[in-house]
């Protein structure tokens, strides 16, 4: 038995064929035709997730970490207004993500009908692609437009650029019919081949020529999911006297070589030469960059050429003096300009010779320093166990991680498209799911608060290990100009609280660990990431005043 509305049906079946394998669905009536399709499919896991929000973070989780479309299905009404974070973020991320609104009848909308709103086009600024079904698909022309759309919806979510797509499905009652399935005859499916972007050799050649004519030459790696060619080719480029290579945390990079930490390096220029480090060309590679000096720097000593390399040719002109778009895959471009005789030059010396000496200045530092949210963030980071997924809370951790050379080993993970609070916890409570690995979530309080529904899930995974840098408060705005001067800063902007989250990982059966000094939190580390049958929870308490007193002296050494 299944679902008698046999083009509901047919989403099912045709997101199995493409290889969509997990939906995860929001509790609701409207979407009743969905559930059963999804549900009773062979070849389809059903997850089901009460807070609409945390599902579509747990879905954008899975996705992220397999690279397959997820389905997200919701009922009619408000449900699909909070689908829309992760919509957002999975935009800005590239994530595919097949996102599934069970809809009234157009005849019922703005007619005061329950659970009513607009639904057509509802993400139309962060979307790739939007469609709207038939409400019937009983005749042949009906059904064979709906299938169409499916196929062409997870096509979409696929290429040209990963990102999600909008199918809004108005459902006339009744919803909750079944039919024997057996004379079943499956739907159509339409493939879409990919197309390999690559450059002819007169483009390459020339491309060649600019890149050997500059002496000053500067690589930046933001946010990005690194292969073994890539890792490859910047081992190839990083010891080139005329490119200095700049990468952050979440850029999943070797640190030998290059300059892992921007802002300790921008800080240990002197402020009398910066115009000598300014380099003559810049070149960048993956999503949003953490730093704000560097963006700063860079947009007051403009490079001559700037030179975006992205597949989707999309026009990011972060230093406001882009003259290239390159698209292309990263790590190609990078194995082309790997061809070309390095430039004499003495630029990457200089600047690597300005970030050894901050390293020793701030590993000084470090050692001296009290108890606060520095000096937590490096023990953390040096604890997490090789072969783990870090996921980042945005605003201060981070920023915080970005301080520090990181392992390797790890692969690390933010919500960087849309730097938000929200989600984060159940983001990485879906990418423990898929991934099967140790999954560490490092958070602040005012992000894990936001999202504790996210532990409100009867999957969340036994490998997913939460850390709490409670600080009481959003202290980022004590460690960023301007709000810190404000009468306001503590009840508008930093919202001081002095919650625990003991009770929280009471109510969902959490495991729960507490410390407020380096030798509990190195204790309590020895068996927090052991594997065991439940999620973990450690919450470290920390002083918001002295951390940020000791971030800007670390910064300002």
């Amino acid at each position: 038995m299944n679902t008698d509305k046999i083009w509901i049906r047919d989403i099912a079946e045709i997101c199995a064929a493409k290889g969509v394998t997990k939906a995860v669905i929001a509790p609701g009536s409207r979407s009743a035709p969905l559930v059963v399709a999804f549900s009773r499919h062979p070849a389809i896991e059903t997850i089901p997730i009460i807070d609409e929000r945390v599902a579509a973070f747990f879905a954008l989780g899975i996705a992220q970490q397999t690279g397959k479309p997820v389905a997200i299905i919701c009922t009619s009404g408000s449900a699909p207004l909070n689908f829309a974070p992760a919509i957002a973020e999975a935009y800005y991320q590239r994530i595919p993500l097949l996102v599934l609104t069970a809809d009234r009848p157009d005849e019922l909308i703005d007619q005061r009908d329950g659970q009513t709103i607009r639904q057509n086009n509802l993400y139309q600024n962060y979307i790739r692609k939007s469609f709207q079904l038939p409400v019937s698909g009983d005749n042949e022309d009906d059904r064979w437009y709906s299938g169409r759309m499916i196929s062409e919806a997870i096509n979409a979510s696929l290429m040209p650029m990963p990102g999600p797509v909008h199918i809004n499905i108005p459902l006339r009652e009744p919803l909750y019919q079944l039919t024997e399935a057996e004379n079943y005859v499956p739907p159509r499916v339409i493939e879409q081949v990919p197309m390999n972007q690559n450059l002819d050799d007169y483009q390459k050649e020339a491309l060649k020529k600019s890149w050997s004519a500059y002496q000053n030459k500067m690589l930046i790696v933001a946010a990005t999911k690194v292969n073994a060619d890539f890792v490859a080719a910047i081992h190839q480029l990083k010891d080139d006297p005329s490119l200095v290579i700049l990468t952050e945390a979440t850029s999943n990079l070797p640190t030998s070589g290059v300059i892992p930490c921007i802002d300790p390096a921008l800080e240990a220029i002197p402020k009398d030469d910066r115009d000598s480090f300014k380099p003559e060309l810049v070149i960048t590679i993956g999503g949003e960059i953490v730093s704000k000096k560097i963006k700063a720097y860079l947009r007051k000593h403009r490079p001559l050429e700037h030179w975006h390399i992205d597949k989707s040719n999309t026009h990011v002109d972060t230093f406001k003096c882009l003259t290239k778009v390159i698209g292309m895959n990263a790590g190609d471009f990078l194995n082309n300009m790997s061809e070309v005789p390095a430039t004499p030059s003495g630029f990457r010396k200089k600047w690597m010779a300005a970030y050894d000496a901050s390293r020793k200045i701030r590993e000084t530092l470090l050692a001296n320093s009290p108890w606060c949210d520095l000096t937590v963030m490096h023990t953390l980071l040096k604890s997490i166990p090789d072969g783990s997924n870090l996921h980042l809370g945005n605003s201060t951790p981070v920023r915080y991680a970005c301080l520090f050379e990181m392992n390797a080993a790890v692969s690390v993970n933010c919500n960087r498209g849309t730097s938000g609070i929200d989600g984060m916890l159940s983001t990485a409570s879906g990418a423990a799911f898929a991934s099967g690995k140790l999954t560490v979530l490092i958070t602040g309080d005012i992000g894990f608060f936001y999202d504790s529904n996210g532990l409100w899930n009867k999957h969340l995974p036994k490998n997913l290990r939460i850390i709490l840098i409670n600080n009481s408060g959003g202290n980022i705005f004590r460690i960023i100009p301007g709000p810190r001067a404000l009468d306001e800063l503590e009840e508008y902007f930093e919202t001081v609280q002095e919650q625990s989250a003991e009770y929280i990982a009471k109510a969902y059966s959490v495991d729960y660990y507490f410390c407020d000094e380096m030798l509990q939190l190195k204790e309590h580390l020895k068996n927090f990431y052991n594997t065991g049958n439940k999620t973990a929870l450690l919450e470290i308490k920390t002083p918001n005043k002295i951390s940020a007193e000791v971030l800007q002296c670390y910064m300002n050494m």
